[in-house]
């Protein structure tokens, strides 16, 4: 019997219709943060994860869209790294 993980940290991003774009845009902004253009992150639990999943069904094509859940035990499992846009201020490089 396969053990069934608790995912408490998640990465979001999408490639969707122009039409359905705002509309994704609003769901995932209700459970994450906006990390960049169609991209969001942050601390999910596995009921909200349940509840995420479920709205973007509601509003995407899946014959179209393209949605992906990168779904972590937590935030101390990966490492990150952004490398600057040219938007930085000073001059600074983002690492995290």
């Amino acid at each position: 019997m396969q053990k069934k993980m608790n995912y408490n940290y998640a990465f979001v991003f999408y490639d969707v219709g122009e039409k359905r774009v705002q509309k994704v845009f609003k769901v995932c902004k209700k459970y994450l943060s906006h990390f960049q253009k169609s991209v969001f992150r942050g601390e999910m639990s596995p009921s909200k994860l349940m509840k995420l999943k479920a709205e973007l069904e509601k509003v995407i094509d899946k014959r179209e869209d393209f949605v992906c859940i990168i779904k972590l035990m937590n935030d101390g499992v990966f490492g990150e790294e952004v490398l600057e846009n040219g938007n930085m201020e000073n001059g600074e490089s983002l690492i995290l």
